[in-house]
Parts: C-alpha cells; structure tokens; sequence
C-alpha cells in the first residue's frame, strides 16, 4: 500500500508539473504559435556608420515617423511581383522592403509584412554596400550617390555613383531577380596619379531582438555560415555581452561574447526571425572577414570584409556580393543554394538534427497542398500516409502490447506469492516471458523509431512559412495559430482575456477526448495509481497543446484517431488478445 501511495504521489506531481509548468518549459524548449491573430513579423531596427575604419554599429537615432524619414532623401523604386520598396541614395542603402505576397494579420486589409525600413525609423533594419581604405576618401553613411536608369526590376538593372574629386569614382550596380536575391556589383575605377588600397564590404543591420524566442528547436537571431557550417550559437544576449542564453546555460553553447567573428572561405551571415530572413553573401570563392557585433541601443550588426586589393593609376577593382531578403520559403532556399552555390542557404531553417527525414515530409506535403489546395486536408493525409506506412511497425508493437496485457494475472500472481522474495519474482517473470514468448521490450522499440518521424512532422508543421495564414474549414482561419474559439470566454465574446494554459479552444477539446479514446483501448497498468493518473493524462495533455498551432493539433488528432481505428482493428483479427489469461 506505501508503494502504491509513494506512486500516486511521484505521478500526481508530473502530472501537475506538465499542466502548471508545460508552458515555462515548453516556450523555451519549443516554438509556439503566435496568439491570434497571425504573428507579424519581426523585424528588426538598426543604424550604421561607415567610416574610413570599416563598417561599424553604433546606437539606435531618435525615431521618426517612416514616410517623415523616406522622403528626407531621393530613393530609386523596387518594383517585384514579391518585393516592393527603394534603394536610399543616401548611404546606397537596401531600407525600405516590403513582401507583397505576406500580410502582417489574416485580415484581408493586412498591410504587408515590411522586413526592411531606414535609419531613424522604429523599424529601422537594412543593407549596406561600401569601401574601407587608408588615404583614400571613400562614400560612407551620408554620401549621396547619383542614380542611372528608372526603378529597379528584374530586367531592369540599377547603377549608382560617386567620384570624391580626387580621381576614384564608386560605383554599385544592383540586379534582382524574380524572387528575394539581390545582386550587388561593386567597382572602383581608380584615375588619380597613385595606386590607392580598398577593402569591399557589405553589410546587414538591425536594432532590438524582437519578441519571438531563440529556442532549442529555432533559432532565431544571428545566424551564419562560416566555413564548417551553419552555426546557431551566436545569439543577441552573446553580442551583447551577456551570460549565456537559458538554452546555453543547460546545452553548452560554445559561443562567447567577443568571440563572434570568423575568417572563412564564402558563406554568409545575416539575421534570421522564424519566417523571415535578411543575409549578405559574399562571392562563393572569397575569402572574408566575417562576423557579428553590436553596439548601445540594442543595435547589432553582421557584415564581411574582403581582403584589400591594391589599385594602380587607371585600373579598376572589382567585386560582387548579395543580399537575400524575403521569406524562408523551403523550396526558394534550397534552389539558391543549388543554383548559385551558397553553401548551407537551406540551413536557415533550423531544421535540426532530423533534417534528412524532416525535408522529405515537407516535400510531401507541400506537394499534397499543391494538389489539394487546404493545408489542414493535407495535414490529415500526410498523417493518414505515415500511420499507413509505420503500420506494420505499430502493429508489432500493438501485439507486444496485448501480449503484454494478456499475461498481467499471471504476473500479478507472481508478485504476490513472491513479495517478500524480490530475485525470485524476477526470476519467475522473466521465465513467464520465455514461456510466453513475449519480449517486454518489443512494445518500445518500434516507439522508438517512431520518434524521429514525430518530431520531424512537428518542426514541419511549426517551421515552415507555409503553413502561415493557411486556413482549414470554420472559424479554423490560421493553421500557424492557436485556435482562437476560447471556450473559458465564450468563444472571445465576454472581454476578458485568458491566461494561456487556460485559453482552451474547440480543436484541442477534440485533442483531449481523441487522446482519452486512445488511452482507453492500451492496456492498462497494473499499479492503480498509474491508472488513476493516465485517466487524467488526456485531459492534461489537453491544456498543454492548447497554446500550440492548430496545425499541429490537427496532426496529432487525425494520429490519434486513426491509432484507435487501427487498435480496433488489430483487436477484431485477434479477439484472443483482449481477454487476460486464466491465472494458474
């Protein structure tokens, strides 16, 4: 009886720990949903100065009104099917973005998603593209260039100038293509009496972290490639100095403050939110100076600095880099890294250790939405054509399972005539087992391989910009967001608002009772304490899933039913499983 007693108590605490603490733990170790309506997107706010010493951060200008700050200097138009906004003269500056194709809310009058937007803004978060040389003046942060040709479109390139009257004229071209990638051609023609030495640079700057969290499972931040791969160790509180992140301090991050820049062979390096991405990348072949860094007002910087290169009288220098700015689309990013050879560009999706089971499930289903045009139809037949797939594996473990269950009496009997002789019960079951020919284990391996599965459909499902703003049927009108029907206030009409772990909707009430029909038909533990808490268990699990996306909760919905579906099934071909066998 005290072991029984000592076992409701240790379950009765998990249990409470998963309801009181899921969400703390949850929100650090996993992406949520945004509440709704749909998330915006971050964006970021910066300023830099370009001076003669290299590309520099420094603190956060007063801020001012956006169109105050856009007419304050001449700009040339960029004008996509994806992409619109200018190019400042000022400073030769890619600041003013927006993405067409991303609204901010689900809301049919959303202004688009702006990822980019001048200094002295709120938002303020931009590119640069200059020079850094001794005894030579170069453009900076104030210099005005002068622009040929109209609007920048993808075919219609953009040249811009300056001569500092001292014999050197600075030129940029910019090109851009159909989707989200910049083309920046920079060149120097040098026409004074002396061989002068510059050193090319880009950059990309923000200010302010945003509100979405860097977790084990996204990173969000700094992030880059640097010759032996994507690292996701840098974040905004190392830059800034601080202790480690919460992650870092459980996981070991490597990274240190001060310890943040690389001399590597190509890559890039840029900030990345969860949808949305802003990356310099230098040509494939040079060799760079590349890192991060920060400044006050929570300002931070990445940018990458070519080798410097002597110019003779009348020869000229020059070099070409890029800039991605857009959405983190799966199949756009892995097309640029095939197609222009950056190295690792998939891997600003934090894809994780599963990558090589996780891409091909998103492959599938982006496919099935393609077909089918509704995200959550296709959730439920991506989750349909997995079970289907691991159904031979679930059903040996269903087997292992029933066995298992079958011969519970007779373990029970065992236990009793042999509980003040722990070996010799040991001896006896495991002599059960033989006789049986049942492996205790066989029920939690084929869990096993079943995990990465799992876990790879949630990142899918929680990463992809895909699935944003995607609608189901009903009041379902973001799969990327909690379900905004909250029972506790009558479905949003009584003005109040919920705390999260109480903000229950419809979907995951439908979580909870699918869960509590699976539940039912496994079999049951023998210890009552156990029993007691898996009775409740559904109903936790409920409150914990509540705050995820509902994508995700139809995922898990559609898996549980189509578990109980298949557990009948096993339970008709073999009736003999469900009765326990006669105790001896």
């Amino acid at each position: 009886m005290k072991q029984d007693t000592r076992n409701f108590i240790l379950f009765a605490v998990l249990a409470a720990i998963i309801l009181f603490g899921g969400n703390f733990l949850s929100a650090r170790f996993f992406p949520r949903a945004a509440n709704p309506p749909a998330t915006k997107m971050v964006d970021g706010k910066s300023q830099v100065v370009n001076t003669p010493t290299g590309p520099a951060a420094t603190g956060a200008a007063a801020v001012r009104d956006l169109k105050i700050v856009q007419a304050e200097s001449p700009r040339v138009p960029i004008r996509t099917a994806d992409l619109q906004g200018s190019i400042n003269l000022k400073g030769a500056r890619i600041d003013d973005l927006t993405l067409t194709n991303y609204k901010q809310t689900i809301d049919k009058n959303s202004p688009p998603i702006r990822l980019l937007s001048p200094r002295g803004t709120k938002d303020a978060y931009f590119a640069g593209f200059g020079w850094n040389g001794d005894g030579v003046t170069v453009p900076n942060g104030d210099t005005v260039f002068t622009a040929s040709g109209g609007a920048l479109t993808p075919t219609t390139p953009v040249t811009l100038r300056w001569a500092n009257g001292k014999g050197q004229v600075f030129a940029l071209t910019f090109a851009i293509d159909a989707k989200y990638m910049f083309t920046v051609r920079q060149s120097v023609g040098n026409a004074g009496p002396a061989p002068i030495a510059l050193r090319p640079y880009a950059l990309v700057s923000r200010s302010g972290v945003g509100t979405e969290a860097d977790t084990w499972t996204n990173h969000i931040g700094p992030i880059g490639v640097f010759d032996k791969g994507a690292t996701y160790d840098i974040t905004f509180d190392n830059l800034k100095g601080k202790d480690a992140t919460f992650m870092g301090r459980i996981w070991g991050s490597n990274a240190k403050a001060g310890d943040n820049f690389f001399d590597a062979k190509g890559g890039w390096l840029g900030f990345g939110d969860k949808y949305f991405l802003a990356a310099v990348i230098p040509d494939p072949k040079a060799q760079v100076h590349a890192g991060f860094h920060a400044a006050n007002g929570d300002t931070f910087q990445g940018d990458f600095t070519l080798a410097p290169r002597v110019i003779a009288p009348g020869k000229a220098l020059v070099s070409t880099a890029k800039f991605f700015a857009g959405a983190k689309e799966t199949n756009t990013l892995d097309r640029y890294e095939d197609r222009l050879g950056i190295q690792h560009f998939g891997k600003a999706i934090d894809w994780g250790w599963f990558e090589i089971v996780e891409k091909p499930i998103f492959k599938y289903l982006d496919w099935l939405f393609r077909m089918i045009g509704n995200f959550g139809v296709a959730i439920i037949l991506l989750t349909v054509t997995i079970r289907t797939l691991i159904f031979p594996v679930a059903q040996r473990q269903f087997a292992s399972m029933a066995a298992m269950k079958a011969i519970q009496p007779k373990m029970k009997a065992i236990q009793e005539k042999y509980k003040d002789d722990k070996a010799r019960a040991q001896q006896e079951v495991m002599a059960l087992y033989k006789a049986e020919k049942v492996n205790p284990l066989a029920g939690c391996l084929p869990t096993l391989i079943q995990i990465p599965i799992m876990y790879s459909l949630y990142k899918v499902l929680l990463l992809t910009i895909e699935m944003r703003h995607q609608p189901f049927v009903g009041w379902i009108h973001d799969l990327s967001a909690p379900d905004p029907a909250t029972i506790l206030n009558l479905f949003g009409y009584l003005p109040y608002h919920l705390p999260s772990f109480l903000a229950i909707g419809v979907v995951p009430v439908l979580l909870g009772v699918s869960m509590y029909f699976q539940f039912k038909l496994n079999p049951a533990p023998m210890d009552d304490a156990q029993k007691q808490v898996f009775a409740i268990m559904p109903w936790v699990l409920m409150f914990v899933m509540a705050p995820f996306a509902v994508g995700l909760q139809v995922y898990w919905i559609t898996s549980n039913l189509w578990t109980v579906a298949q557990q009948r099934l096993l339970y008709a071909r073999h009736p003999g499983l469900k009765e326990p066998a006669v105790t001896k």
